[in-house]
């Protein structure tokens, strides 16, 4: 495992996930990689040996899929702990995977890769108590898309932020608990660990179509398709409004990337 030289501050994501790692394949969303993996191959359309930047690779359930199947895979992650177990399970399973453990708010790639994934809340949406809900997700978008060659396909899961709007009341945005001006929420996550239950405090950015088309414009990607996202229900279908997330196709144009948001 490498550890990159632009880590930051760890963050409340990265005690949440450091933890909650020799666990997190326990959750019921991630018993679905095989069929997962069949679609995200149907839609890069990639030949054998191709390589993918997976970023926010978590345990590396894809990551190791993908590299069973002949493919070159890099999973990037900020948790020490979830790359761990990545790089278990990939011994195990006789998978070769480059795990880089790095902020994807600040990954460099020293090589083009010829796709990338950043799927389930892998970094995109998951925000610091201090991050700026606009700017965290942008930069994210912008480091992937210097990542890729030109014309490389890119697919992202994020948080439906419908769904999100639906599920909160004006009490909750009196509260400070729910955003609607930014479609954030703020609220203690209570997660298992081997040694019991612990809590920490975290907020969670949901998205809807047209920010996600427009960031992804800014970022110097071209939409092919958005569909419903949510973990083992992928297909080329249309957005349910309770769904838990939405995907984004995208492929990465010629031109460079706005240097800022605003840009």
């Amino acid at each position: 495992m490498k550890k990159s030289n632009r880590m930051k501050s760890s963050g409340e994501w990265q005690q949440f996930f450091d933890a909650h790692a020799p666990v997190y394949m326990d959750n019921i969303f991630t018993k679905n990689t095989v069929k997962e993996v069949d679609f995200l191959l149907k839609e890069l359309r990639l030949p054998t040996g191709s390589s993918i930047l997976d970023m926010g690779c978590g345990t590396g359930r894809h990551s190791i899929e993908l590299a069973k199947r002949g493919y070159k895979v890099t999973g990037v992650d900020l948790s020490s702990g979830m790359l761990s177990e990545a790089e278990k399970t990939a011994k195990k399973m006789r998978a070769k995977v480059e795990l880089v453990q790095s902020d994807a708010t600040r990954f460099r790639s020293k090589k083009l890769f010829d796709a990338a994934i950043c799927l389930c809340e892998g970094a995109f949406g998951l925000l610091g108590l201090t991050d700026d809900p606009w700017e965290h997700d942008y930069a994210i978008l912008r480091n992937i898309n210097t990542s890729i060659k030109p014309k490389a396909k890119f697919i992202l899961t994020a948080l439906n932020g419908c769904a999100m709007i639906r599920r909160y009341a004006q009490k909750d945005v009196k509260s400070g608990e729910f955003d609607p001006l930014t479609i954030v929420e703020t609220h203690p996550m209570e997660y298992e660990t081997p040694k019991g239950k612990k809590s920490v405090m975290l907020k969670e950015k949901g998205f809807v179509a047209t920010e996600l088309s427009m960031l992804f414009r800014l970022a110097g990607f071209e939409v092919l398709h958005i569909w419903g996202g949510t973990a083992g229900n992928w297909g080329r279908r249309k957005l349910d409004l309770d769904e838990i997330e939405i995907m984004v196709i995208g492929r990465k144009n010629t031109g460079k990337p706005s240097d800022r948001f605003s840009g």
